[in-house]
């Protein structure tokens, strides 16, 4: 059975890191003592529901995290620092940490220590977050006991129901532009002004004006879209923020 430990204090350990050329080692303490701390743990860098939902959508969400209490996002898989230095890169997923458990000493303690060697990965953590207040759990968010890798109650967005289920997510937005249009330059700064984190598309970096045309009916830039939603260019952007 996978244990609730909510309410118990995590597991004291130290994370060996690489940071740079150097080996900096990270204690339990370091982490979560003091703080506010939303963890999320998972079977391993790179898999497909880690690197295409998991991660990238605590990522997405931090910012509201962080207005609902959160001090940091902590990822955690039993993988060696080299190997999450590189996905988190690969990721670009900015607003998160990464913490190796290559021995599987904090995912043990945790009792999240699972069997894998059917898939050849050996021992894995089980799939789960939690949110560690001053080293305590406050709660659990553990995925059911059932085959494969369910993915159903760990993700962000459960995560920030828990904190404020009133709270305002971030609307999902896309630029399409080119460099050097004024015009995009123009749609970017009123985004950023209203602090509106944002995608940018850029034309020519594997992205053609077909298309962009095949997407948005348009041939020009800017080309935004706001939750689905086709907003246009520049002018039009500003009549939907009036």
């Amino acid at each position: 059975m996978l244990e609730d430990k909510t309410g118990q204090a995590v597991p004291q350990v130290t994370f060996r890191t690489r940071q740079g050329e150097q080996w900096v080692d990270v204690s339990t303490d370091d982490i979560f003592k003091g703080k506010t701390v939303a963890v999320f743990s998972l079977p391993g860098a790179f898999t497909p529901t880690c690197s295409s939902t998991h991660l990238p959508r605590y990522n997405e969400l931090a910012a509201v995290l962080a207005e609902n209490g959160v001090d940091d996002i902590v990822c955690l898989s039993v993988n060696d620092t080299f190997v999450m230095n590189a996905w988190l890169a690969d990721q670009e997923a900015e607003h998160i940490r990464v913490l190796p458990d290559g021995n599987g000493e904090f995912t043990d303690g945790m009792g999240m220590l699972v069997d894998k060697q059917d898939l050849g990965f050996g021992k894995r953590s089980w799939r789960y977050s939690m949110l560690v207040k001053d080293g305590i759990i406050d709660k659990m968010f553990i995925e059911p006991n059932k085959p494969g890798d369910p993915f159903e109650v760990s993700d962000a967005d459960t995560m920030l129901a828990y904190l404020n289920p009133a709270a305002l997510k971030p609307s999902a937005i896309t630029v399409f532009s080119k460099p050097g249009c004024p015009f995009c330059l123009r749609a970017k700064q009123m985004l950023s002004d209203k602090n509106m984190r944002f995608e940018e598309v850029v034309l020519g970096k594997g992205v053609s004006s077909t298309t962009l045309k095949a997407v948005s009916g348009h041939s020009t830039v800017p080309q935004i879209f706001i939750d689905g939603r086709h907003i246009g260019g520049s002018e039009e952007l500003t009549a939907y923020f009036a």
